[in-house]
């Protein structure tokens, strides 16, 4: 009898590599072939709001294309874990500033985006949230100095502009798989960040439309 065809996560995590950060990547996707996929993908969401390197959107796909059924159950937890750890990045920042900066400068490297999130901040605190929410700009540096500059955004701000991109990002996943299926991953695998970004865009555009008419 011939072997069954490995699952999309097993043939994908079964190529070598040297990379430290792709090593992590499958790390993370051969999760999905084991019990405890939905766990791994909320300790994962949780992590990726603070300090984890690798999205949880590869872990969320590679769920999705196993159970599609089960893809906005896979969204839900994925967007709960990754507000409730960007309220942990929130008090990192605000309770143990140099853990924060020592993540995001030293750990992560993002210390160039340092002092335009800052001034980010002093224009529209809540709109560069959900825009780091919802799209591939590190929303860890987001939370983290959301919490250093915590008298300019509150934690209120935080999670209401988390929530809302969040779950839109990660529930747009959902929806694409459930609906399209297999055809769809090829291009989620490819294009996310530019269909998270064009998504955006036209949120934003439907706000400022609203708010013009109104």
């Amino acid at each position: 009898m011939a072997d069954s065809a490995p699952s999309p996560a097993a043939a994908t995590a079964a190529a070598p590599t040297r990379n430290p950060l792709k090593r992590l990547y499958h790390w993370v996707l051969h999760w999905a072939d084991t019990p405890y996929g939905v766990p791994a993908l909320a300790a994962i969401a949780f992590a990726e709001s603070s300090f984890f390197p690798i999205p949880p959107d590869v872990l969320l796909i590679a769920l999705c294309m196993g159970a599609p059924r089960r893809s906005f159950r896979f969204a839900f937890w994925c967007s709960l874990f990754s507000v409730l750890g960007g309220i942990g990045g929130y008090y990192i920042g605000y309770a143990a500033e140099p853990l924060g900066r020592w993540i995001i400068f030293d750990l992560l490297h993002y210390g160039a985006a340092w002092d335009k999130v800052a001034e980010l901040y002093g224009q529209n605190a809540f709109l560069s949230i959900l825009t780091a929410a919802f799209t591939p700009v590190p929303y860890k540096v987001f939370t983290i100095a959301a919490g250093v500059f915590h008298e300019q955004v509150s934690l209120l701000t935080l999670v209401s502009a988390s929530v809302i991109g969040r779950s839109g990002r990660f529930f747009m996943v959902a929806a694409c798989i459930f609906w399209f299926g297999p055809p769809v991953k090829r291009l989620l695998d490819k294009y996310l960040e530019v269909f998270t970004v064009v998504f955006m865009v036209l949120l934003v555009g439907g706000f400022l439309l609203i708010k013009l008419a109104f």
